[in-house]
């Protein structure tokens, strides 16, 4: 009987053991799990924090291109107050002493922005801003005397030279066009690309005397860069050299009485100068070339003029 009660103790313990390590087993596997949701839950909140910081900065971003759109937009006023002008980058996101307008552009500046640098604004008693007198007359006076300097576009703007055609042959790819070796007054002489073949025959090219337009951009013509043009009264029809007074030498200067002035050093082909002078270039009744009725002249030698084409153009 006692073995029996021992027997039945016994198996009663092991029973309880096995249910003790079963809980255990389910024990360490919901430790698992919740530790696995604590690390989960951590990557939620850095995740989320990540995005919110992300929202503040894009917005944070937008209020600073706001304030750099405002101040670029102020300086622009201030300056068209000011009588000025300023390109302002577009997108452009540094600032510097943005309290203050630009400096004054230099005296060489061109007359749309000349003379602005001494103008400044003041309040009234209505609070309206206003140019203050004194400096708005010395703006003015500065820009007036600058403004016709630019802006005259006469035969003066040309450089006309007498020169002296060395040699002349046909162009080796071209069956229209001449090129020259011309002595004007420098240390080498000048290549000079001219369409007269069907014109002047090559034997009349050689040794000449002529008048020469020196400051043409230099254009490349059938692979030949042409460094001046030779200047001739023409007609649809006809051509002819304008032949310079007895006793011009090659660099002899040429001028029309009434319009002074330096030439430009290169003529720029966007401000068209050429294009402009050129419709009142032409030859008189005597086959004199002038502008605008005023001779074509070498001082102290005489005029320039055609051969026998009268009221015709000069190009």
């Amino acid at each position: 009987m006692y073995i029996a009660r021992s027997l039945s103790k016994m198996a009663g313990h092991s029973s309880t053991l096995l249910r003790l390590e079963q809980r255990a087993v389910e024990a360490d596997k919901l430790i698992e799990y919740l530790k696995q949701q604590v690390h989960l839950l951590k990557e939620k909140a850095i995740t989320q924090a990540t995005v919110q910081e992300e929202k503040k900065l894009k917005a944070e971003n937008a209020k600073l291109k706001e304030s750099i759109e405002e101040i670029k937009r102020q300086l622009l006023e201030k300056d068209r107050r000011a009588g000025r002008e300023v390109d302002m980058p577009a997108g452009h996101s540094t600032i510097l002493n943005a309290s203050k307008p630009p400096a004054s552009f230099p005296a060489s500046a061109s007359p749309a922005h000349a003379g602005s640098g001494g103008s400044f604004s003041v309040k009234d008693a209505e609070g309206k801003k206003k140019i203050k007198p004194e400096k708005k007359e010395k703006q003015d006076k500065k820009t007036s005397s600058q403004v016709p300097e630019e802006l005259k576009v006469d035969v003066s703007r040309l450089d006309l030279r007498i020169g002296r055609i060395i040699t002349a042959e046909k162009h080796p790819d071209a069956d229209a066009l001449y090129v020259e070796k011309v002595d004007v007054g420098e240390p080498v002489p000048r290549t000079v690309v001219s369409g007269l073949v069907k014109h002047i025959p090559l034997d009349q090219m050689q040794n000449r005397m002529v008048v020469l337009m020196c400051n043409l951009k230099p254009a490349k013509m059938r692979g030949v860069v042409s460094q001046a043009m030779v200047m001739c009264a023409s007609s649809p029809d006809k051509v002819e050299i304008l032949d310079p007074p007895t006793g011009a030498m090659p660099g002899d200067k040429v001028f029309c009485q009434g319009f002074s002035g330096e030439p430009d050093k290169e003529l720029n082909p966007k401000k068209k100068v050429w294009e402009q002078v050129q419709p009142d270039l032409q030859t008189d009744a005597k086959c004199v070339a002038t502008y605008k009725g005023s001779a074509f002249e070498v001082t102290g030698k005489g005029v320039c003029k055609a051969q026998t084409m009268s009221n015709s153009g000069i190009k």
